[in-house]
């Protein structure tokens, strides 16, 4: 039961691509960063998904959102560190 289930994973990976799973998990932890109360977990959250995004825009070559989704990276990491001082 566990190799089928592994199995479908692979074929689902395969059809819609790496890159775009990881710019959908990006996504997801954006969205979660919204909805959390907690400012650390919540800027933690935007780095990973930033760095997500990040990815699958180096992958899109869209320079434009390269550059946004640097900076929304930078940002997050400077509250962070903020936070913690």
């Amino acid at each position: 039961p566990l190799q089928k289930y592994i199995n479908s994973w692979l074929i689902v990976i395969l059809m819609v691509g790496i890159y775009e799973i990881i710019g959908s998990i990006g996504l997801i932890l954006i969205v979660l960063a919204q909805i959390t109360k907690k400012r650390k977990i919540q800027y933690e959250l935007d780095i990973f998904g930033g760095v997500a995004l990040l990815i699958y825009s180096l992958w899109l070559k869209n320079l434009i959102f390269i550059v946004l989704q640097a900076m929304f990276v930078i940002v997050a990491a400077y509250e962070l560190y903020k936070t913690k001082f």
